[in-house]
């Protein structure tokens, strides 16, 4: 039988003999919890020498020797974890802690351990911990299936809790809900209201409880939209009802989706705001297409640009002579009604005609596509290809990194694009 029991660590001494692989996963979440760790071995990872050097831990780059545990060389020690290759020196380490009253935890044999590491995670401010019979892999297994559970309302994350009050801006990711984060993911099974964009996950609301007000606040182009004052007065009248409200939305909440302006309309009604970076489909949706934004020898700078307004339009703020003279990526959102006006402003700043131009459609989605032209082609060939919204356009030299990759996903070309380096 196993007597499970949650060990407050802050300020005190471990000991961990070894410096592999098995160390280089126990040091950190021991750190996490506030200990002082003490490592002995004569190399240790990378990871290790990194902390080592920082001042995070200290490291005694030697072999064990017999008396360091018990005649507390290294510490005024409370734990032992013995990480080595080999089973004496494990043994040795063991033998000494037990001697002196210590719980030790032997990677090597677990039926000679006094001690097991349980398989922890968390989900939701909840904290799990398993231990299988020391038995790591079922362990984890089991772990991952709680905290999994926890963090998509699978086990219903409101029974029991405390109930959250305010408002989450969660960015939702590119598109596939599975981009979502693991922070977003749990608040969004907290919510009492969700307000959702239109290029937010939405499949995820299905897995809502039925009580969950759901209220689109879709943006269409050129078609229905609910104004942003109203999202705010929405956001802060469910807030103060006392109801934990999600602003679900695509992307990045605070990358050209107003959630700077959402935020400081809660904040000057006195409602609290938690803030949940998502995945931005300006770096997403190249990557999906194999398309690097930043590659060494090619492109060490990048631009993320909104053109939901012309570059001859008074109200952009954007510098696109600055941007023709540079090299780097441009990466423009909200671009594929207004690309031909981007490639002339471009073209006649003094960017080569033949630069490459890429655009994703339906990043990370099922339907996702990429169309490469050149600036010269690309408003003909976007228009002749039925682009349509959401997309993200990458112009520079990176698209052809990604051809001569052979990895442009359902790749339909337009133009010829310069070979990579090349202009004209």
């Amino acid at each position: 039988m196993t007597y499970l029991l949650g060990l407050r660590m802050d300020g005190r001494d471990v000991l961990v003999v070894g410096g592999g692989r098995v160390a280089q996963r126990r040091v950190p979440v021991l750190l996490d919890a506030g200990a002082r760790v003490t490592v002995i071995a004569p190399a240790v990872t990378a990871a290790l020498e990194d902390l080592a050097s920082a001042g995070r831990i200290t490291w005694h780059q030697r072999r064990f020797h017999s008396g360091d545990v018990r005649e507390g060389r290294v510490g005024d020690l409370w734990l032992v974890h013995a990480a080595t290759d080999d089973p004496d020196v494990n043994a040795a380490v063991a033998e000494e802690a037990e001697a002196a009253h210590l719980w030790c935890v032997r990677a090597d044999d677990r039926h000679a351990s006094t001690a097991w590491t349980p398989a922890s995670g968390g989900a939701g401010g909840i904290t799990v911990g398993v231990v299988a019979s020391g038995d790591p892999r079922r362990a984890a297994g089991l772990r991952d299936a709680i905290t999994e559970g926890l963090s998509d309302g699978t086990l219903d994350a409101r029974r029991g809790r405390e109930p959250l009050r305010g408002v989450a801006l969660v960015g939702g990711g590119p598109g596939d809900p599975g981009l979502i984060t693991v922070r977003g993911r749990q608040l969004l099974a907290q919510a009492d209201v969700v307000v959702v964009d239109r290029l937010a996950p939405t499949s995820l609301l299905d897995q809502l409880p039925g009580d969950v007000e759901i209220v689109d606040a879709a943006k269409i182009p050129y078609g229905r939209s609910m104004s942003q004052d109203d999202i705010n007065g929405l956001l802060v009248e469910r807030a103060r009802a006392g109801r934990f409200v999600v602003r679900l939305k695509g992307g990045d909440s605070f990358l050209f989706g107003r959630g700077g302006e959402e935020a400081a309309a809660c904040a000057a009604a006195g409602v609290p705001v938690t803030v949940v970076p998502g995945v931005t489909s300006a770096f997403a949706a190249p990557a999906t297409a194999g398309i690097p934004a930043s590659h060494r020898g090619v492109a060490q700078d990048v631009h993320v640009v909104s053109a939901h307004v012309a570059p001859d339009d008074d109200r952009s703020t954007i510098d696109w002579p600055g941007l023709a003279r540079s090299s780097g990526t441009i990466v423009a959102l909200m671009g594929v009604e207004r690309i031909g006006a981007v490639a002339d402003a471009l073209i006649e700043h003094g960017r080569p005609e033949r630069t490459p131009v890429a655009a994703i459609q339906d990043a990370t989605l099922p339907t996702q596509r990429t169309v490469v032209a050149d600036l010269r082609t690309a408003a003909r060939v976007m228009n002749e290809e039925g682009v349509r919204p959401p997309a993200v356009v990458v112009i520079g030299e990176v698209v052809n990194v990604a051809a001569e990759l052979d990895i442009l996903h359902e790749g339909h070309h337009g133009g010829d694009p310069a070979p990579s380096g090349g202009s004209s």
